[in-house]
This record gives C-alpha cells, sequence and structure tokens, in this order.
C-alpha cells in the first residue's frame, strides 16, 4: 500500500527556500570546490544508509548526476558553468539543515525540495549532460570502450544533426508551399 500526500509552495514558500540558499551560497562562497562537492557526496552516502522515502532517493539521482556533471572529465564544463553547479550545492554544504536529516521519513524533505528547486535552475545544464552521456554510450556501443568522447565532439555532432533536421524541414516546407 503506498500513500500519496502533495503540497504546493506558494510565492512566499519559494521565497523563504531562495533566502535559505542565498545564505548557504554565501557561506560556501568561502569553502574550495571539493568540500561543496564532499558534502553532497555526504549527504547522498547518509541517504543510502537509511531508509530515505522513495520520493526523497528519487530527487538524489539529480544531486548525483549534478556532482557527476563537475567531476566527468568527458564533459569538461567550462569554469562558468561549472561555478553554476557548484553554487546550486551550496546548500548541501551547510551543516545545518532546515530539517535534521535525523528525522526518519521526513529528515531529508527540505533536501528534496531545494534539489527540486536547484534542477529547475539547472534545468538546460542537466538536460545537456543527459544528451552528451546517451551520446558518450551510443559511441561506446558503435566504437568500443575506448571510444574517444568529448565535449566537443557531442558538440558538433549536434550541430550535425541540427543542420539536417534544418534542411529536412526547409525540404518539406518548399515541398509544401509549391504543392498547395
Amino acid at each position: 500500500m503506498s500513500l500519496r500526500i502533495s503540497f504546493d509552495l506558494d510565492e512566499n514558500d519559494l521565497k523563504h527556500f531562495r533566502l535559505i540558499m542565498q545564505e548557504a551560497r554565501r557561506a560556501a562562497s568561502r569553502l574550495p570546490p571539493e568540500d561543496i562537492v564532499a558534502a553532497a557526496e555526504e549527504l547522498l552516502a547518509n541517504v543510502e544508509m537509511t531508509k530515505a522515502p522513495g520520493f526523497i532517493v528519487d530527487r538524489l539521482q539529480n544531486l548525483k548526476q549534478m556532482i557527476q556533471m563537475l567531476s566527468d572529465l568527458d564533459w569538461r564544463l567550462p569554469h562558468q558553468e561549472a561555478a553554476r553547479v557548484l553554487n546550486a550545492l551550496a546548500y548541501f554544504a551547510e551543516p545545518e539543515d532546515l530539517i535534521p536529516d535525523s528525522i526518519p521519513g521526513l529528515g531529508f524533505l527540505d533536501d528534496a525540495i531545494m534539489i527540486e528547486l536547484v534542477v529547475r535552475e539547472l534545468k538546460h545544464e542537466i538536460e545537456a549532460y543527459r544528451d552528451f552521456c546517451v551520446y558518450r554510450e551510443k559511441m561506446r556501443e558503435q566504437q568500443g570502450d575506448s571510444a574517444r568522447v568529448s565535449r566537443e565532439g557531442w558538440l558538433e555532432n549536434r550541430r550535425k544533426e541540427l543542420q539536417v533536421r534544418m534542411r529536412r524541414r526547409r525540404k518539406h516546407s518548399f515541398k509544401s508551399a509549391f504543392s498547395a
């Protein structure tokens, strides 16, 4: 048996979470990037040790992916984008949570909410990284595990795909314009 509980955060609630995130970012600005990433990894480890609810575990997959974006040598985020991801992870470097993680069932709720907000903020970066991972897997299936895959190669491949799609659409539009 499962139970579904949902709630909406209104603008005041979101404002409160944004303020907490701003404070966390200020505090984390003095930390080395490795410490911020280590804190996020520690949160993941703590959740794995506890029997956290499924909705928490689901959201933490996004956190895991953000960490991977930073450490993936094939992806190599440019400095400005890496700083955005680190900035998003700042909340998890704070030792004091809104809801203490030790509270069974609810302790990671604030972390899940923050992850949701951060995922919205980094939506495009996360989607691009997921696309890159799919591309990398496809290349390794085609060329073997030793295939050299890079962000630049993915971007070049993506550019070619978009140009092919553009030409196909143009051709279709041209035919439609003259057949009507």
